[in-house]
């Protein structure tokens, strides 16, 4: 008797669900490319012309091109594990980073030159060699998420998730919340729930049409300043900037002091959101993602962007909303086609921004509560620890703008004033610096003690105490002794847990159904299995 063939399960590049997806994505996307463009025109005073002429249009070639490479990353997973149920990963410009290389590297250059073209040629050289660190990440992470606790990895994905892109959009939301809650009620009713529009209408373009309806009709938007804006579009081509970039490089000695920790920073939040893939379904082989990252970064700091693109929190929520394969590919393609034409403005006067902000509050939401739900109850200590560090980076920046508002800095009203109004913020600074890759450290030694797995709780610590030392974590910058003191509190640490290790105690018993949620990756297959779907990992990720 003949042997039946499996049943191929047919893939189709867009479903219902892409579309929602395409448009919570896109609007995400599109959230970030504006207030990029704001900062430069506005803060480090860069021409129009450049800024819509060279860098849109050369992140528009990394996003369409990296968004297409996500989407045949998703399809032949899919094709690996024979579903049609697998979801492409968010790629886009790296949120954190905007404000980095235009806060920390651009405007302190533009601010002692008076020159906005030296700036940016910092800010290419300070892409290029963060790119050039992911790429030498691509190695070395799969083995840091092989052994790091998912409590870890989740817990300071969701501090960044939580602060950096849910807090700032959460403000923008209630300074003109007659407009912002009914967009986020709609939003939260269509992608928590089962309710569904009549005709099943996409529901994050509803949720954006409603609160632009209800911005033009409550006054907070202006004709004259659409008509403005549409006089500026033209198409742009981009082009290689090479002499620009390697002005930048050839005084490239002070830009590695944030440049490394904020490399290794961009393939640990790779790690963390290829983590959190998993937790949702979809196991993508870390190599090839970090590898990707590292490539946009690099080619678009040659065509002139100083914005490095990278893989985006929030795939789970894409996945919830019925985002498939399509959504990546549509998404990437639309806006650089706005990069290309230099579009951002219009979109800016026609859309308030009270209407598109309330999507990055759901993804916050989302991968925060993902913490949580997708660990061990007993791990969810590890998981608070793991958020603190990034809250606390997030709390410094908050205090370090509104003292430069006010003209004066952290430094010249000293730590003795602001200790005793009550503002730690020495101790704050210290706890934030290296904030994602301190936050795995201290949730996964967290684990491991709850666990009284004490010998991988002072391997942890020991870590810490390295990583501590040269400044990776907990330091100004990259140095000999960057933080003796910190490296020391780590070593004492790791040494506490080895003299209980002594003792040999009986590891924490699993709870029952734990062992449905991965507690620690590192039982699981090697990263390089994951992405074929072995048996093992889908018995391991349930």
């Amino acid at each position: 008797m003949a042997l039946s063939k499996p049943t191929v399960v047919p893939l189709p590049f867009w479903v219902r669900g892409d579309t929602n997806a395409f448009f919570g994505f896109g609007v995400n996307v599109l959230v970030n490319v504006l207030t990029l463009t704001g900062l430069c025109i506005g803060v480090v005073k860069l021409p129009e012309g450049e800024v819509f002429g060279t860098i849109l249009p050369a992140l528009g070639i990394a996003l369409v091109a990296g968004n297409i490479y996500y989407t045949y990353l998703a399809r032949r997973l899919a094709r690996r594990e024979n579903r049609a149920d697998v979801t492409a990963l968010p790629y886009g410009p790296s949120v954190p980073h905007m404000f980095i290389v235009i806060f920390v590297i651009m405007l302190p250059i533009y601010l002692r030159t008076q020159d906005p073209v030296r700036a940016w040629e910092a800010g290419l050289a300070w892409a290029f060699i963060i790119g050039v660190i992911v790429l030498i990440g691509a190695f070395v992470g799969p083995y840091i998420r092989r052994y790091a606790p998912r409590a870890a990895l989740l817990g300071t994905l969701a501090g960044i998730s939580i602060t950096f892109i849910s807090m700032n959009p959460a403000g923008q939301m209630w300074r003109m919340a007659w407009i912002a809650l009914p967009v986020f009620a709609l939003l939260l009713i269509g992608l928590l729930t089962d309710v569904k529009l009549p005709f099943n209408f996409p529901i994050g373009l509803a949720a954006l049409l409603v609160g632009t309806a209800i911005g033009w009709a409550g006054g907070a938007m202006s004709v004259p300043d659409v008509t403005a804006a549409a006089r500026d579009i033209a198409v742009a081509v981009p082009s290689f900037k090479l002499d620009l970039l390697f002005t930048g490089l050839s005084d490239m000695a002070p830009l590695l002091a944030t440049a490394i920790p904020l490399g290794v920073y961009n393939f640990t939040e790779g790690m963390t959101n290829v983590e959190s893939a998993a937790t949702a379904g979809d196991n993508y082989n870390l190599r090839s993602v970090l590898l990707a990252d590292g490539a946009g970064a690099v080619i678009g700091a040659a065509l002139g962007s100083p914005f490095p693109p990278a893989v985006y929190v929030g795939h789970p929520g894409w996945k919830a909303a019925g985002g498939r394969s399509g959504y990546s590919m549509a998404t990437g393609v639309v806006i650089a086609v706005l990069c290309f034409l230099g579009m951002f403005g219009l979109l800016a006067a026609i859309f308030p921004t009270a209407a598109i902000v309330p999507i990055l509050l759901y993804i916050g939401l989302l991968i925060g509560a993902q913490a949580f739900q997708a660990t061990p109850r007993a791990h969810a200590a590890a998981v608070v620890a793991a958020l603190v560090p990034n809250i606390a980076a997030w709390a410094t920046g908050q205090i370090d703008n509104a003292l430069a508002a006010a003209g004066t800095s952290a430094a010249a009203v000293g730590d003795d004033a602001l200790n005793g109004a009550g503002v730690v913020y020495d101790g704050l600074l210290v706890l934030g610096q290296g904030a994602i890759l301190a936050g795995l450290v201290l949730g996964a030694v967290v684990v491991f003690v709850i666990d009284k797995r004490f010998v991988r709780a002072a391997i942890f610590a020991g870590s810490g105490a390295v990583l501590s030392f040269v400044g990776l974590i907990h330091g100004e910058r990259i140095e000999w002794n960057a933080n003796g003191q910190v490296a020391l509190g780590y070593l004492f640490v790791a040494v506490l847990c080895g003299v209980f290790a002594l003792g040999r105690p009986t590891p924490r018993e699993p709870e029952p159904g734990e062992a449905d949620l991965d507690e620690s990756p590192a039982v699981a297959a090697p990263d390089a299995d994951r992405e074929a779907g072995t048996p093992q990992t889908a018995a391991v990720r349930g």
